[in-house]
């Protein structure tokens, strides 16, 4: 919103964390493993003095595609899949303007990825949020996001629109970087030598 939020001081910086939100990479570490998971989407609700903190926390799950009867559940009895929803429910439990999601479909296998990164989308027009999403994946990057900005070492060497700098890359990393994604190779008669047999 322009305003530069780095060198504030944590009294200024404390009206603004509700607003301010992230999703970790590793949702196990990020859970704690004492807590059910209605309690873990509850807490940050009720550190904010929201009201209905418990019942929000219900509709929190829900909105991410968890039934309400997980909140009962601790972390270790969910898949991972699922306890990155429980990280994605607690960070917008909050309705913040923003969300940092940190590497958050890495650990997650391809069918897992594709329904997190559907989720984050639905929510993220859903709920006007803004999500800052950090992946070393580009290929993701590219199916979800509509502005990229290219790291080398902490310096921002290219930013724009995803589709500009996919098809235009302006940066000798941003090309390196592109270049580097597995592209399957293409084998036109691969269908012909296929057999299919009885079994």
């Amino acid at each position: 919103m322009g305003r530069d939020i780095s060198r504030l001081t944590e009294p200024q910086l404390k009206p603004l964390r509700r607003d301010l939100q992230m999703i970790f990479q590793d949702p196990m570490s990020s859970l704690n493993p004492r807590h059910t998971i209605g309690h873990i989407v509850a807490a940050p609700m009720k550190r904010y003095g929201v009201d209905n903190a418990r019942r929000r926390a219900l509709e929190a799950l829900e909105r991410v595609g968890l039934p309400g009867s997980f909140a009962q559940r601790y972390p270790h009895e969910l898949s991972g899949g699922q306890r990155q929803r429980v990280g994605i429910a607690r960070a917008v439990a909050l309705s913040p303007a923003f969300i940092l999601a940190d590497e958050i479909v890495s650990g997650l296998d391809v069918s897992s990825q594709a329904r997190v990164l559907a989720l984050l989308k639905e929510l993220a027009a859903d709920l006007n949020l803004t999500i800052a999403f950090i992946s070393h994946d580009l290929s993701v990057i590219r199916g979800l996001c509509s502005d990229v900005i290219v790291l080398d070492r902490g310096v921002i060497v290219e930013a724009g629109p995803c589709q500009q700098v996919f098809e235009s890359p302006q940066s000798d990393i941003t090309s390196q970087l592109i270049d580097a994604i597995p592209l399957p190779e293409i084998d036109d008669s691969w269908f012909d030598q296929v057999t299919v047999t009885d079994a």
